[in-house]
């Protein structure tokens, strides 16, 4: 996924740009060649003609997007800035209201795709702020233009063809708008992820995940569940360190250890109290840290189970997947 606020500010933390200039990186052909080949592999893989001719006919490169990609800030925010305007108080009455308001349906879609309501509203007021804030870039002009410079042509390429998929199958490429890197919608779905995962709750038509919150709701679910979203278990938890500390060795995603074990090297809840859970469970011990400008090993600790990765798999940040996992549970006021 990629956003358009959270997208440049949690880029930071995936993949810093190593440029500041705005200037495309050199391609090896002018931009109307390179569209040709964009033509021919598109009309190879099964898209009309018709689609084609009327998605790429004036399509040129957009420098405002070459110069957000390049200039994405080092990710200078500390954990609790981030919490405290992501995961803000207006934000979690908000979602809130919106839980009350479309209870019926988040109802429903929580029982098909078995992710919780207070899930799914977290991340659709991660991505879209519920819906009032969901880009407005045109999605296929700002897709040609990032395959286009090079830096991440194969991927920005792929995205492009499946955004025209998407108008051959019926989406109206007018409604396409969405971040600077072509996320689109109030869930903020890059093209392949509408096509593999992208859902409509009621009626017929292709799904609707710009003006329609049922069908932003069963996307969300349903991309959630096929990434692999356990029912059975909650995210993670903030958890309180033994005054001895703990081995750096014992921390990060790629450590795990069971519940039973992690509770006899002294790890409690953040509130002092016993680790509750089967003995038994796998869980992971991460800290809320960037591991730049000095702050490795000072973030707060959290210990994750395999729904942190889920959302990991939704946006590659930390911060994000505990924003999000925190805003679920302030909003089932857990």
């Amino acid at each position: 996924m990629a956003r358009a606020w959270l997208g440049a500010l949690v880029g930071g933390i995936l993949a810093l740009s190593g440029g500041c200039g705005v200037a495309l990186a050199q391609p090896r052909q002018d931009f109307d060649g390179w569209l040709a080949g964009v033509r021919s592999e598109a009309l190879k893989r099964g898209i009309s003609q018709a689609t084609v001719d009327a998605t790429l006919a004036d399509i040129k490169p957009i420098e405002r997007v070459i110069e957000l990609d390049r200039r994405q800030p080092e990710f200078t925010m500390t954990f609790e800035q981030y919490m405290a305007h992501v995961v803000s108080a207006e934000r979690v009455d908000n979602g809130r209201r919106h839980l009350v308001h479309q209870k019926k349906v988040l109802k429903a879609v929580a029982g098909r795709y078995g992710v919780p309501a207070p899930v799914v509203v977290a991340m659709w007021g991660i991505e879209s702020d519920y819906g009032r804030s969901a880009g407005s870039f045109a999605v296929l002009p700002a897709l040609a233009t990032l395959a286009y410079d090079g830096r991440r042509s194969r991927y920005f390429r792929g995205e492009l063809i499946d955004a025209l998929k998407m108008v051959d199958e019926g989406v109206p490429s007018a409604r396409m708008r969405g971040s600077w890197a072509g996320a689109m919608g109030q869930c903020q779905f890059m093209p392949s992820t509408y096509v593999k995962y992208a859902r409509r709750w009621a009626g017929a038509g292709k799904p609707d995940i710009w003006t329609t919150p049922p069908d932003v709701f069963a996307s969300a679910a349903n991309y959630l569940a096929k990434i692999g979203w356990n029912p059975r278990q909650r995210w993670g938890r903030a958890v309180q360190l033994p005054k001895h500390g703990m081995a750096p060795v014992l921390f990060g995603l790629e450590t795990t250890r069971s519940l039973g074990e992690w509770r006899k090297l002294g790890l409690r809840q953040a509130d002092g109290k016993r680790l509750p859970g089967p003995a038994h469970m796998q869980a992971s011990l991460v800290r809320a840290e960037t591991g730049k400008e000095g702050d490795a090993g000072h973030g707060p600790p959290y210990l994750v189970y395999d729904n942190f990765r889920v959302l990991m798999k939704w946006n590659r940040s930390v911060f994000f997947a505990l924003a999000a996992g925190t805003l679920a549970d302030r909003l089932s006021n857990q």
